[in-house]
């Protein structure tokens, strides 16, 4: 058995799927079903209006078309009451993203997916480990891919996995990934293991803010393998998209995935204490049926006042604030009508984009980051 045919088989027992596949990123991961599954040019593919604009490329790429439904105010999910309005006789995917690691309302999707002979995908980048009633995300559509970046459950630099139940779904990708699959060069493997390297020596709460904006600066001057390329906002698909993922990659990810279950009871056990914490600044607790979902967060979202000024602050004070998402489709740079989003499509999506900071949950998040990041954004109001 090779390297990735252990993480992929690791991965899909833990996640109690028959069929797993890795690749050089998530995206990949959503391209290679999207294409498997005959999605072509005309076609509808339904997502949420607050998202990452990478996302929505492998959808452009294969020419079909991204319909944008908002979201609720409270898990910052896809609204199931508005999605019917959206479906028309050329919609083929309903894409189901769980934000920030709270589970959409799998029953209401299903029921309209049944409804209309839609196919579900789960996006679950940011919801490793969450559950609906008792499941596992990512265990209910028909197929689901998960990210492995870097602020993501836990990371392998770049990654992505893709499982599925569906026997002759699972094999139609493979075959896709035998006859189109390019293998990444030996120059992005080895500075994606230096990254790797600094990454986990160097990067803690107190440095995150200044490592990011060296990082960005690094990536646009190619020094870096960067999360995103220029021409991925286009959006044109390069020769090199479809790739695997290496064995540097491969490797992290089979030590990460041992640490899984102690990565998700430290992100509840963060999270609890951000809610205690919060209420007793003021802010409101968060809603969400605990009886139905027991999410586990990537981040931790919190709706304040003058977001942009809290981010500003942050790296000076040693407080790591997440931005995303910064806008409808994240990053702020997107150019939203390549991406056939109109300003004020989606106003409950446009409000958290204004709005929105997320609070780190990540392992080297201590509980004295909790309470140093709490102090630090209790002098911001909560907003209505």
């Amino acid at each position: 058995m090779t390297a990735t045919n252990q993480f992929e088989s690791v991965f899909a027992r833990w996640m109690q799927a028959p069929s797993a596949f890795s690749f050089w990123k998530a995206r990949v991961a959503f391209y290679s079903v999207l294409k498997t599954l005959g999605i072509s040019p005309g076609d509808e593919v339904i997502l949420s209006g607050y998202t990452c604009v990478m996302n929505v490329n492998p959808i452009k790429y294969l020419g079909a078309k991204p319909v944008y439904v908002d979201i609720e105010p409270d898990t910052f999910n896809i609204n199931p009451n508005l999605i019917e309005s959206k479906i028309t006789p050329k919609t083929k995917v309903l894409l189901a993203q769980h934000t920030y690691g709270y589970p959409c309302d799998m029953d209401k999707i299903t029921a309209i997916a049944e409804k209309h002979n839609l196919t579900i995908i789960e996006d679950c980048c940011l919801c490793l480990g969450s559950t609906y009633k008792g499941r596992k995300m990512g265990t209910i559509g028909k197929a689901a891919y998960f990210s492995f970046q870097w602020n993501k459950p836990f990371t392998t630099g770049l990654g992505g996995m893709l499982i599925t139940s569906d026997e002759l779904l699972a094999k139609e990708i493979q075959r896709l990934r035998d006859t189109e699959m390019v293998q990444p060069s030996l120059k992005e493997v080895i500075l994606l293991a230096a990254q790797l390297a600094v990454y986990r020596t160097f990067i803690y709460p107190r440095t995150t803010a200044l490592a990011q904006q060296l990082f960005r600066f690094l990536t646009k001057k190619g020094v870096v393998v960067g999360s995103s390329s220029s021409a991925e906002f286009e959006p044109i698909m390069t020769a090199d998209f479809f790739k695997a993922m290496s064995s540097v990659q491969i490797h992290s990810g089979l030590n990460q995935i041992k640490k899984a279950e102690q990565n998700i009871a430290h992100r509840k056990e963060m999270a609890l204490l951000y809610d205690q914490l919060l209420v007793q600044k003021g802010f409101p607790p968060r809603q969400y049926d605990k009886s139905v979902i027991d999410p586990v967060l990537v981040r931790y979202p919190l709706r304040i006042k003058e977001k942009d000024k809290a981010i500003e602050q942050a790296a000076s004070a040693g407080v790591e604030l997440g931005s995303w998402f910064e806008c409808p489709l994240h990053p702020i740079e997107t150019p939203l009508e390549k991406y056939d989003y109109i300003s004020g499509m989606c106003p409950e999506a446009e409000k958290a984009s204004r709005e929105t900071i997320n609070l780190p949950l990540h392992p080297r998040a201590s509980k004295k980051t909790v309470y140093r990041t709490v102090e630090f954004i209790s002098q911001f109001s909560p907003a209505k």
